[in-house]
């Protein structure tokens, strides 16, 4: 096990176990998560996904729900493990599947894939959270986020693709010399030997991505097939057939569709020409 994989499992097996705790405290006192949401100033649904280890507690709620459910210190105590590893709760499963995979392969529809993000351009993207996220965050995201790009030099190298829709390539997120220095990056990566990278470009009359965005994952020690998914209201990974197999024959044909690795690169370098 890698150290990004060890640090997703770690921070989501801290965040399970803080929920597990309040839930155990929470239902001992005989108290809804709807009170405990009126004492702590969280809504009903937050209190949920913090008891299921999705999200992490913020501000005084900790010390509140403490002091609220007669934890006597309980609850302060396991918290401290909720360290800020800049990823929510939820996302530290993927992320511990994407560290160590032998395959990845990305559909993108409007912004430019994590994965090969520039530093100043997350940071755009992390500022453009609704609800906005505080600057310690922010920071700890970008962080987080420049991170998992060490994946590319992972040995042995895992086999990577992107198809991106080209709005995503020239919506200019951070400003236009933020963007242009993203697509040299894009260009950059793209030279590597394991990363293919192709732009869907606007013209296209048959499309099989209109669905959405996903992420598909080949794990390296089974070599099982895994997809990711996420939306405005969650996000879920499919690993059944023929779920699994369904999305993988789509993304086939996306690329397909898509420009060639080499058409791509002359696009985006042009794209970055004219800003």
């Amino acid at each position: 096990m890698n150290s990004g994989e060890q640090a997703g499992r770690t921070g989501q097996g801290a965040a399970k176990a803080f929920g597990r705790l309040l839930r155990f405290h929470r239902e001992r006192a005989k108290m809804s998560q709807e009170v405990l949401g009126r004492h702590t100033r969280y809504s009903k649904s937050q209190v949920a996904m913090i008891e299921r280890g999705e999200r992490r507690p913020k501000g005084d709620f900790v010390a509140i729900a403490d002091d609220a459910l007669g934890a006597q210190g309980a609850l302060l105590e396991v918290a401290q493990e909720l360290t800020a590893s800049g990823v929510p709760a939820w996302f530290e499963d993927y992320l511990a599947e994407e560290a160590t995979a032998a395959g990845i392969h990305w559909y993108e529809t409007h912004v430019i894939p994590g994965l090969l993000q520039t530093e100043a351009y997350a940071r755009a993207v992390f500022g453009c959270a609704c609800p906005s996220l505080e600057e310690e965050q922010i920071e700890a995201a970008v962080s987080a986020r420049l991170t998992r790009q060490s994946v590319f030099r992972n040995k042995p190298a895992p086999v990577v693709s992107f198809v991106l829709e080209k709005a995503a390539l020239t919506r200019p997120i951070g400003g236009p010399a933020v963007l242009r220095e993203n697509l040299l990056n894009i260009l950059d990566i793209g030279q590597l030997r394991h990363v293919e990278i192709q732009v869907m470009p606007e013209d296209r009359r048959t499309h099989a991505g209109l669905n959405g965005p996903f992420i598909l994952l080949e794990t390296a020690k089974r070599r099982s097939q895994l997809v990711y998914v996420e939306g405005q209201g969650g996000r879920y990974f499919l690993s059944e057939q023929p779920d699994v197999g369904d999305v993988f024959a789509r993304y086939g044909i996306l690329r397909a569709q898509a420009l060639s690795p080499e058409d791509s690169a002359n696009l985006i370098g042009q794209v970055a020409r004219e800003l």
